[in-house]
């Protein structure tokens, strides 16, 4: 009994996603783009929040990113990590300007990795020009902040309005409040999918490598909350540097599921290959069938 042919092309994409992973190394550059966060999340997180305080209705914006940040996408551990965010960033204040520049080149270089990573797997040659790269993580870096802060300051408008007293409406804003973290992982993929490839990205193959990373990023929370929770040995070892192994393994994890969803996406526009290696083996299967041995798709049309 043969399988489906839609089970049967989706193990062969499986396999072929899993090959692929392999010889891209995905776990090797999770670490490499992990190191690299840790280095530049504190000048990244120093000019969000310098651009943030330019603008006089951002002033609480910062605090408010800060905690929904912690709550909803540092799992279990936010207290330790977000206590030591805040006395990195407190002390970049009483940096010079040369060390300012440092910090501004750090959060560049991280945004250049991720471009550089993201482009090996889609297999792009050709580079984009260096004044070309260096205006896209300009405007990364300075209109990322402004629209980060508008979309929270538009969301705690609406949260105030007297509509929402209803409980109608306030079960409804409930509910897509509540899975507006899978909701915005979701986006951030699919604009991290389309945007980073110097190369025409299908939105439909973006859109479901994005859904994979976003349910693989729910469910490392989950898994990563109830080990921290129930297994706190981590504690007992490393004392008060907990928060430090703790932020690296999660931000480890975080890069591995996003190149895993990057892997898929990638794979689904190589259709032509993995299709191809599942012709082959059909192919295959039918010559090493004994003499007078009958086939089975055969048998099945005959039957009709």
């Amino acid at each position: 009994m043969q399988l489906k042919p839609v089970v049967k092309h989706g193990l062969h994409f499986g396999r072929y996603v899993l090959n692929r992973m392999d010889h891209d190394r995905i776990n090797v550059s999770a670490g490499y783009l992990a190191y690299i966060t840790l280095l530049s999340i504190v000048p990244m997180l120093t000019v969000l929040l310098s651009v943030l305080s330019s603008f006089t209705i951002f002033d609480n914006v910062g605090d408010i990113i800060q905690d929904f940040v912690i709550t909803h996408f540092v799992p279990a551990a936010g207290d330790a990590v977000s206590q030591a965010l805040l006395e990195f960033v407190s002390n970049t204040g009483k940096m010079t300007a040369v060390g300012g520049a440092f910090l501004f080149i750090a959060a560049l270089m991280l945004i250049s990795n991720i471009d550089k990573n993201l482009n090996y797997i889609w297999r792009v040659r050709n580079k984009r020009r260096p004044i070309f790269s260096f205006s896209i993580y300009w405007m990364i870096l300075t209109l990322g902040p402004i629209l980060v802060g508008t979309s929270i300051a538009v969301t705690s408008y609406i949260t105030s309005l007297k509509l929402l007293d209803s409980e109608a409406l306030s079960g409804v804003f409930n509910f897509f409040l509540r899975r507006l973290p899978f909701l915005l992982s979701l986006f951030a993929f699919i604009g991290l999918y389309v945007l980073v490839p110097n190369k025409k990205v299908r939105f439909a193959h973006a859109l479901s490598g994005a859904f994979v990373a976003a349910i693989l990023f729910e469910l490392s929370k989950k898994a990563f909350a109830v080990y921290i929770t129930q297994f706190p040995s981590y504690q007992l070892i490393y004392g008060a540097l907990a928060a430090i192994p703790i932020l690296f393994v999660w931000v480890y994890l975080c890069w591995l599921i996003v190149l895993v969803g990057a892997e898929v996406t990638a794979a689904l526009g190589e259709s032509e290959r993995w299709r191809q290696t599942t012709n082959m083996v059909d192919s295959s299967a039918r010559l090493e069938k004994k003499p007078g041995e009958v086939d089975s798709d055969r048998i099945d049309s005959t039957s009709e």
